[in-house]
């Protein structure tokens, strides 16, 4: 089994979960984050004062799955978070040794 971790733009999120939806995910965990990359942030204008705003939102998406789904769950990702724009986003994949569902007790691929 294989954790993603994907950060993309917030208002990509739905076509996010619809795509993984679609490939039969079932379940993904989602936190509101601040960050930066290669656009080191961007200037704003408020009251006639520029700032700088160094960290821009995005939306962390977390969602572990078989080792069969893990490329076209990438794929997925990829197809409806790009914009073509800097800033899209980068996808993370961890090895994960053990799932337990609480509820039931039931472990590993059956947790998931």
């Amino acid at each position: 089994m294989k954790k993603i971790e994907a950060v993309i733009k917030p208002f990509k999120l739905d076509e996010v979960r619809e795509a993984l939806s679609e490939i039969g995910v079932t379940g993904l965990t989602v936190t509101e984050v601040k960050g930066f990359g290669r656009q080191k942030g961007h200037t704003e204008l408020y009251r006639g004062s520029e700032y700088v705003v160094d960290f821009l939102p995005k939306v962390k998406l977390e969602v572990v799955v078989k080792d069969e789904l893990l490329d076209t769950a990438i794929d997925a990702i990829i197809k409806a978070a790009r914009t073509g724009k800097i800033g899209d986003g980068k996808i993370f994949v961890f090895p994960v040794t053990q799932v337990i569902r609480i509820r039931t007790g039931e472990t590993d691929e059956a947790a998931v």
